[in-house]
């Protein structure tokens, strides 16, 4: 259960093990989140359930003949939406949530550095500073049915969405990384902070806002 009460349910789908250290930062953001692996075959109920993770992930959405996993999570993104359940897609998983709802998701080079945003008017951002930590190698390049833009970046217009009717947002960028993750950012991706100073990014009350959304719509 989370502080407020809320189920949540995180969804991991991370397929190597060394690369889960993004995984295990965001379910430090919970308190007793219900936890499955689309990666080992975990197939989730969703009884009880109040609000829905997805993680990022090293595998790519077109990769889905080597992780048919992906078609399954695909499945249950339209469940989702269907049974309007609030659901945030992080990194891989807003690509994913795109690629389900028929958007394009492409490989386009590795960025791994602090990115200036542009957020839409929304909930989900607020007390959110415009400078957010990014480390992705693929992009939605056409955003999914139902789904508008909610963040853009200069050098990705569909950094982040927004469904229309149902209570679903996607972030490319990961706000569970803070200045802690640095070192390992910069031996694994080669991590520049760029313009600006990791020490002053916290993106992390996306999670406490989206908590607020989730337990506003159970009340």
């Amino acid at each position: 259960m989370s502080p407020s009460g809320t189920t949540v349910l995180v969804v991991r789908n991370e397929v190597d093990p060394d690369a889960e250290y993004h995984e295990e930062a965001l379910l430090a953001q919970f308190d007793e989140p219900v936890v499955v692996r689309y990666p080992d075959g975990d197939s989730p109920s969703l009884d009880g359930v109040d609000a829905v993770v997805l993680t990022g992930s090293t595998a790519g959405v077109y990769e889905a003949d080597d992780h048919p996993w992906m078609d399954d999570e695909m499945a249950l993104v339209d469940e989702l939406v269907d049974r309007e359940i609030p659901t945030l897609a992080v990194c891989f998983g807003h690509q994913l949530v795109n690629a389900a709802l028929g958007g394009t998701v492409e490989h386009v080079g590795t960025t791994a550095t602090l990115v200036a945003v542009e957020f839409a008017d929304d909930p989900l951002f607020d007390g959110v500073d415009p400078v957010v930590p990014a480390v992705h190698g693929d992009a939605v390049t056409e955003a999914g049915d139902g789904l508008d833009v909610a963040v853009s970046a200069e050098h990705c217009e569909v950094f982040g969405t927004r469904h229309r009717d149902a209570p679903l947002w996607t972030v490319q960028f990961h706000p569970e990384f803070t200045a802690a993750h640095r070192d390992r950012l910069v031996a694994d991706f080669d991590w520049d902070d760029g313009d600006h100073q990791f020490g002053n990014v916290d993106a992390t009350c996306v999670y406490e806002n989206f908590l607020t959304l989730a337990a506003e719509r159970s009340d």
